[in-house]
């Protein structure tokens, strides 16, 4: 399959809920659970962020879709905006 740019082109927000503070696990850790909006699906998140120091951490978050860009599996859009997806960082406070 090959996708022109109107397949994969995408814009999103993303609102996240830091909730870190309210669960009082540590204050170098944050939790984060959010809503993806964009023109072609709508979808949540969960993360997570430890910083060992006020300027280097770690991040992970899961995320997932929740309506469907397309229900038709021979479309390219269903397999290039309807995917679960695991990322893995460092983040940087500048």
């Amino acid at each position: 399959m090959d996708a022109d740019f109107g397949d994969r082109f995408d814009l999103k927000a993303r609102f996240n809920a830091n909730i870190g503070n309210v669960l009082n696990i540590d204050e170098n850790f944050d939790l984060y659970p959010g809503l993806n909006l964009s023109l072609k699906n709508f979808g949540g998140h969960v993360g997570a962020r430890y910083f060992f120091s006020d300027g280097f951490g770690i991040y992970t978050e899961a995320n997932f879709p929740l309506a469907k860009y397309s229900d038709d599996k021979s479309e390219i859009g269903y397999y290039i905006h309807n995917q679960f997806t695991l990322n893995i960082g460092v983040s940087f406070n500048l």
